[in-house]
């Protein structure tokens, strides 16, 4: 009784697959902006006074910076992922292709910038994964939110939104990367991207010798 309830279940929900193609459009249009922004901070090519000389020398300080090797190519590969990576996410053109440099460009922000702050990127002590200063960083947080309380314009400042304190972890970079991954195995999905109707071509083209 219990497999014939499930199998009715499932068959019930097969009958979705249809639409089956709005999960991988809808991941590539979140990740497209985000991406697309990364880019243009780092170097907008149509802005003559944007260059990627401030990204090249956070790569290049061990100081205050990452301290990489390479780091002008470095800056241009990171840049060239994410700022072509968008356009082809949008167009749905070479999804999975362009998902692997997008994703080891996940890996080495994950690595190099957001490990050592542990997994949130913003501090909460309700979070499983909350870092070792959580308590701290909240207490300074309660503490701002006292002296501008007092001393500031404090419901205007927060009419938009309440203030956080940023951590910087991995949660947003290894966020991206697991739709990546989804989307490198399922591809760009059908109707609704370039690779669908290019496949579909070569395919009649195939069929046509």
């Amino acid at each position: 009784m219990f497999c014939r309830l499930y199998q009715t279940v499932f068959y019930q929900l097969n009958k979705t697959r249809a639409l089956d193609f709005i999960a991988p459009v809808l991941l590539r249009l979140y990740l497209a902006p985000v991406f697309w922004v990364a880019a243009n901070n780092k170097w907008n090519p149509f802005d003559a006074d944007s260059s990627l000389n401030n990204t090249i020398a956070w790569f290049a300080n061990p100081d205050w910076g990452l301290g990489l090797p390479f780091p002008e190519l470095m800056a241009y590969l990171a840049w060239g992922a994410e700022y072509f990576g968008a356009i082809f996410l949008v167009l749905g053109l070479g999804v999975r292709l362009v998902s692997i440099p997008l994703m080891i460009t996940m890996i080495v922000a994950m690595v190099t910038v957001h490990w050592k702050n542990g997994w949130q990127a913003i501090h909460d002590t309700m979070s499983p994964f909350a870092s070792a200063d959580v308590n701290e960083a909240i207490e300074r947080l309660h503490k701002a939110k006292e002296i501008l309380q007092e001393y500031g314009h404090y419901d205007w400042l927060t009419q938009h939104g309440n203030f956080v304190v940023l951590n910087n972890g991995i949660e947003f970079a290894a966020t991206y990367f697991l739709m990546l991954l989804v989307l490198f195995f399922i591809g760009a999905g059908n109707y609704l991207s370039v690779d669908y109707w290019l496949n579909r071509r070569c395919q009649q083209s195939g069929e046509g010798k």
